[in-house]
């Protein structure tokens, strides 16, 4: 009797294609960080314990942290179809049951408990979001207790190999934007024997209250963090209005090494949200005009569709001169490539009116790209093979390779520019900033 093929077995046809997602996902991002991989352990079996703000993006941002197979949950019911039960399996993906789905199926989340297990053991990294669903937000939710039961019965059943839950954080510069940043940073690993042999003096369930919150808090630390409360948003607003300038006192590290602008970035942020913090404790008619700052300015920007990357910008009018510049050398090529790409564009707008959730339009439009450039790479090459001389057609269908990325940086910005006019023509708002930052930087 042949032996059942395991979901964290070796897939040649995987690996091959693990080649094309990453390429792909990394021509999708401006930029992507990973910060801390040298946490990772290596002595034993890993459980990844992500935040979850960004749908499929986050997965893929995992998997593309090295160059081994991981295997990843999802939520059950897209399973159902057994068509897409099979991709998601060669995919390296098992269903989990969720508490909305009712306690009578959340107790056949017994036999992928068994599975991750059966994973762990063979040594091949688990990832599981333990805030249960995701979240458009620079914020966290509350952790479910799954990862914690896998993790048990885990280390229960191979007492003497070493298993670690491995925190990690993702900061998208924008969830909803195509060709956006993505900074990783991985924290401290907590490990699970270790952990349990400390506290072996409480229940179970005290165990896992307790690594519950040491895994949120290590979480957290990893990401920029604003709580997720009635002052998320004004609080967003004054860390963007102020970032140039407290990154200035990050463009070092530690060692006197100028600090990655991502980093930078990170730390000037998580600074404000502290100080905001620091402000209401001891002076809270003070921080309260500066939230409310924040709250009118939001409003305002919002109202006139002004990007927040027109407020964060650290050089101006150097930025918008070299906008400008390239706009003009690049239109020419921009535009017809921009109507070869039009079947791109217009699929994903159709799919995007399908969508409620907002946090899925990224996934969307990476898997759109990823599927139909190709085939239309295909077309267009018989096209000009039919139409032209080789000489001709070859070095057209080069040209049009990185079609969709420069059509996009192009048309991208272009609407920063349009945003960086309405900034300026908007003195009420401008106004505001400046009080802001006069708030914050006890200039008035």
């Amino acid at each position: 009797m042949a032996k059942q093929k395991k979901v964290q077995d070796n897939d040649l046809a995987y690996n091959l294609l693990r080649y094309y997602v990453d390429f792909t996902l990394k021509l999708s991002y401006r930029n992507i960080r990973y910060v801390g991989l040298d946490k990772v352990p290596q002595d034993g079996s890993v459980i990844y314990a992500p935040n979850h703000t960004n749908a499929l993006m986050d997965a893929l941002i995992i998997l593309a942290m090295d160059r081994k197979p991981k295997v990843f949950v999802a939520r059950a019911d897209i399973f159902r179809r057994p068509l897409l039960a099979k991709i998601f399996t060669f995919l390296k993906i098992m269903p989990i049951m969720r508490i909305r789905d009712g306690f009578d199926e959340v107790k056949k989340n017994n036999q992928t408990i068994e599975k991750a297990v059966d994973v762990l053991r063979d040594k091949v990294p688990f990832c599981i979001f333990p805030e249960g669903q995701h979240q458009a937000k620079y914020s966290s939710l509350p952790l479910s207790k799954g990862i914690f039961r896998i993790a048990f019965q885990a280390q229960e059943l191979m007492p003497d190999t070493p298993l670690y839950i491995v925190p990690v954080g993702m900061r998208y510069g924008s969830f909803f934007r195509f060709r956006s940043t993505v900074r990783v940073e991985i924290g401290d690993p907590i490990n699970v024997g270790q952990f349990i042999g400390e506290h072996n003096a409480i229940s179970t369930q005290e165990q896992i209250n307790l690594m519950r919150d040491m895994l949120a808090e290590r979480m957290r630390q990893s990401i920029f963090h604003i709580p997720n409360d009635e002052d998320y948003d004004a609080t967003y607003e004054i860390c963007a209005a102020v970032v140039k300038r407290q990154v200035q006192q990050f463009k070092y590290d530690e060692c006197g090494r100028r600090m990655n602008r991502l980093d930078a970035h990170f730390k000037a942020n998580n600074y404000t949200v502290q100080q905001i913090a620091q402000m209401r404790n001891e002076t809270p008619d003070r921080a309260e005009k500066l939230l409310n700052l924040g709250r009118e300015a939001s409003k305002l920007r919002k109202s006139d569709k002004i990007s927040l990357a027109s407020v964060s910008i650290k050089y101006p009018i150097l930025s918008r001169v070299l906008k400008f510049l390239f706009l003009l050398v690049a239109l020419p090529y921009c535009i017809p490539v921009s109507i070869l790409t039009l079947p791109i564009k217009l699929l994903c707008n159709f799919i995007f009116t399908k969508l409620k959730d907002y946090a899925f339009r990224n996934s969307i439009r990476y898997l759109v790209n990823l599927l139909l450039w190709p085939l239309l790479m295909i077309i267009y090459s018989v096209v000009a093979f039919i139409a032209l001389p080789w000489q001709w057609a070859l070095p057209v269908i080069v040209m049009l390779l990185p079609a969709p990325i420069v059509a996009h940086e192009t048309w991208r910005l272009m609407r920063l520019a349009g945003s960086d006019i309405k900034l300026l023509i908007n003195k009420e708002l401008r106004n505001k900033y400046s009080q802001i930052r006069n708030i914050v930087f006890n200039e008035n």
